[in-house]
């Protein structure tokens, strides 16, 4: 078995958590749902457009 470096298993992760997030607003988009997020302290709510 291969040992990947940790550098190399933090770009898979990063690669992976970019591919969720735009799945993720396509699926909003679709769904005309709201996105929640987190922004000082904040609950805010963003329409997709």
């Amino acid at each position: 078995m291969k040992t990947e470096s940790k550098f190399e298993r933090r770009q898979k992760i990063l690669i992976g958590l970019e591919s969720s997030y735009r799945k993720m607003l396509e699926f909003k988009k679709q769904k005309n749902s709201v996105i929640v997020v987190l922004r000082d302290g904040k609950i805010i709510h963003i329409k997709p457009e």
